[in-house]
């Protein structure tokens, strides 16, 4: 087994075991973290679903294409967290989740074009630049627009701490995956290796540290 390999199967398994912790830990927080949890727990066994897929089929065409039907499904759930998250607490409007939604769709979109390469008016370059821009909005939005109004109003800790994980966790650990790209894609010839096990670590990280984040939330606020 070589070591990219090996990386698919330890975040297979790592995943899988995230998701089952969460859902079984469903019933034991304040129920309205109930829905946060089960997000958390599909975001990881969906992903866990795919890298069963990803690390028995090594054609890289097929892996990457696997990778975004993974990321397209996830991500987006990710940034319903949020609205989740607030919505047990405050009001919140809808304009929140839906531009989080979109941009956030609206990035992979342009990494997927990029790495793949099926729109000729999109290259790796294009594509890279593309998928920065609608994540510095997505930030935009939870640092200082609306969703960050939201959170710094609602006056209730857990979910302060919540959000608050999770916004440095969109922000400094999804950091890993425009390195991965970069180091795949612009060091003169692609490495889908060595893009493969960094987006690995960060799948690894993101996925499971945001769930563990709610958790820890819904534990402060139940009684």
């Amino acid at each position: 087994m070589d070591f990219t390999t090996f990386t698919f199967f330890v975040t297979n398994m790592a995943l899988l075991a995230a998701g089952l912790f969460l859902w079984l830990e469903r019933d034991n927080v304040n129920p309205k973290w109930k829905t946060a949890l089960s997000v958390s727990g599909m975001v990881c066994f969906i992903a866990a679903v795919h890298y069963y897929y990803m690390r028995g089929n090594m054609d890289m065409t097929d892996v990457v294409s696997i990778r975004y039907i993974d990321w397209l499904i996830t991500v987006p759930l990710q940034m319903v967290e949020f609205y989740i998250v607030l919505a047990a607490v405050t009001a919140v409007s809808a304009g929140v989740l839906h531009r989080l939604l979109g941009f956030s769709a609206l990035m992979l979109t342009f990494g997927y074009l990029g790495e793949t390469g099926h729109v000729a008016a999109i290259n790796s370059t294009t594509g890279f630049v593309g998928g920065m821009l609608f994540w510095g909005l997505m930030l935009r939005e939870i640092w200082s627009g609306e969703a960050a109004e939201v959170n710094a109003g609602s006056k209730n800790a857990a979910a302060a701490y919540a959000f608050d994980g999770m916004k440095k966790i969109v922000t400094f650990g999804w950091l890993i995956y425009p390195l991965g790209y970069a180091l795949g894609y612009f060091g003169g010839g692609v490495d889908p290796d060595l893009t493969n096990q960094v987006y690995n670590l960060a799948d690894f990280v993101n996925k499971i540290l945001i769930g563990m984040i709610v958790y820890a939330a819904a534990r402060m606020d139940t009684k």
